[in-house]
């Protein structure tokens, strides 16, 4: 209990201003931010698998609300708040959805590189959408980021000196407590900074912008209300926030789990995090995922189990009830500098290093999906990286590495006469490998391979035999493709035979309406297959 409170003030001292913060991200009043992390938390707790996760406001998650809700009711906040919890409804009952399906292997699909280039791109659009805020003028216009920072250069000379000076401030103050003081929790000294700042110097005579008015107490729980139109338009838009907020947080789950010892349940944090939108769509909140940072300090501070959640909703309840006052006397600059700090840590250009240095396919892939989040919006952008992954991983698997064995000399082995200069084809035999399974988008590559490293052969061979370990799948179309290269074969006098097949391919091939009984023979290894083909005849060796 002792060390799930201390976990839980450190908690709340972080969720409390970034909450306010990510509100406005989402361009939501603060107040809103608040609301999405105290039922959420509660939720949670009572369904979540892990001990430590802790649920609220993600920046991730926070702009592509932004990106999705911004054209239909930017300049209605009533109707914004509207479309919101039906967004959150809707995110809440696909994760629900997918839980009881037993979908949690979904975030294997989002891969490192998708998942670090869209973080970066996310960091990105953060930065540059506060950069205005941040210098004390409106928004940037423009709606991509680079748009957005030249204007901002062509603008600079407008930005308010006392903002500036704040802005700078604050972030220089979190900059030192993040390097020097790194369990203090970052946020809550960077706004409680700007305010001291903005107090001692009587600077809110200066029109520096505040956060303003923060109405305390709770809203009236709630169904929204939208038309059938709204919702089915938000339903694909709910589906891309359930990818990224879901991958969010099921990520921190199992690296604090695999820190700590204990296992995380991928389902059942699916009905978690539904849960959780669920209690924030009715609290008037936004979709929420896993807090990466917040969990961190959690870590740090102690925490236990989900106790510390379910603590850092009632401290946050106490804010809402009896603090706001306080909150309305936040700079904006000072939330924009807590923003930039948190979109920069976002950031990770050691990871594109690696990546360029092990696969520049996978470096590109990661730089699309930056790219793309930036260019043309969140949700598109991932979704085209997701896209060019599934087609790289087709095109790979399509035309996968194959290869010609011989004997290695003084092994009993036989490998790739392109590895293994000194490996020798044994005579009249020709040994061929596939590396991938047979199925139906690569087996027409596979047939033309096979028939083609026939007709390269220096001597014709009297037998072919195909290494069949990599094929751990087939279906009916690379059977009868299979089918199809046996016969040509044997047309041409060359018999055909698979070594080392595993069940699933024996049995689809032993099914009626495949191969003719005995016309091929299966060998348990490449050595007993050599045995029997070389004197051109079938052997006692070959299994039935």
């Amino acid at each position: 209990m002792r060390y799930d409170l201390l976990a839980a003030v450190s908690v709340t001292a972080v969720a409390v201003p970034t909450a306010v913060a990510y509100a406005e991200l989402a361009g939501f009043n603060p107040v809103v931010g608040l609301y999405s992390s105290i039922l959420p938390l509660l939720a949670y707790a009572c369904f979540g698998s892990s001990p430590q996760l802790i649920v609220g406001p993600d920046a991730a998650t926070c702009m592509i609300v932004a990106a999705v809700l911004a054209p239909l009711a930017a300049q209605d906040q009533q109707r914004y708040i509207e479309l919101s919890m039906t967004l959150s409804l809707l995110v809440g009952a696909l994760c629900i959805a997918a839980g009881f399906a037993r979908l949690g292997f979904v975030a294997d699909f989002l891969s490192r590189p998708i998942l670090c280039g869209f973080m970066n791109g996310v960091a990105l659009t953060i930065v540059s959408k506060q950069l205005g805020a941040f210098c004390g003028f409106e928004l940037i216009t423009g709606t991509g980021f680079f748009l957005r920072v030249i204007d901002f250069v062509r603008r600079l000379g407008e930005a308010h000196p006392p903002t500036l000076i704040v802005g700078a401030v604050t972030f220089g103050l979190m900059l030192g407590v993040k390097r020097f003081v790194p369990r203090f929790p970052t946020p809550f000294i960077g706004v409680v900074g700007g305010v001291l700042i903005t107090a001692a110097f009587h600077l809110e005579n200066s029109a520096i912008p505040l956060v303003g008015a923060v109405p305390s107490g709770f809203p009236m729980p709630r169904i929204p209300s939208v038309s059938l139109d709204e919702f089915q338009m938000l339903s694909f838009d709910a589906l891309g926030i359930l990818i990224v907020s879901f991958c969010s947080a099921i990520a921190t789950a199992k690296s604090f789990a695999a820190r700590n010892g204990y296992e995380v349940d991928a389902s059942r944090e699916f009905i978690a995090l539904g849960c959780a939108n669920l209690a924030s769509a009715v609290s008037h909140g936004f979709a929420v995922s896993g807090a990466d940072s917040r969990t961190a300090i959690s870590d740090v501070a102690g925490g236990k189990t989900r106790l510390t959640g379910v603590l850092a909703a009632l401290l946050t309840t106490i804010v809402l009830l009896f603090l706001t006052r306080p909150l309305s006397l936040i700079p904006k600059t000072s939330l924009a500098a807590v923003l930039i700090l948190a979109g920069a840590s976002l950031f990770d250009l050691g990871a594109m290093v690696k990546l360029y240095r092990a696969s520049r396919r996978e470096f590109w892939v990661a730089t699309t999906a930056t790219l793309g989040v930036i260019t043309i919006g969140v949700a598109a952008g991932i979704t085209i990286a997701v896209l060019l992954t599934i087609l790289t991983l087709l095109l790979r698997v399509s035309r996968p590495h194959d290869a010609i064995l011989g004997l290695i000399p003084s092994t009993e082995d036989y490998g790739d006469v392109q590895e293994h200069p000194g490996a020798r084809p044994v005579s009249g035999v020709l040994i061929y490998r596939f590396d991938a399974s047979l199925l139906f988008f690569n087996a027409e590559y596979f047939k033309q391979r096979v028939l083609s490293v026939v007709a390269a052969a220096p001597v014709k061979p009297h037998s072919f035999l195909f290494d069949a370990e990599a094929v751990t799948m087939i279906d009916i179309t690379a059977a009868y493709a299979l089918e199809e290269v046996r016969a040509e074969l044997n047309r041409q006098g060359i018999s055909f035979a698979i070594a080392r097949a595993r069940t699933a391919l024996r049995e689809q091939l032993s099914r009626p309406g495949m191969f003719e009984a005995g016309a091929v023979l299966f060998y348990p290894s490449i050595r007993s297959a050599v045995d029997a083909l070389g004197s051109n005849r079938p052997s006692h060796k070959a299994e039935s």
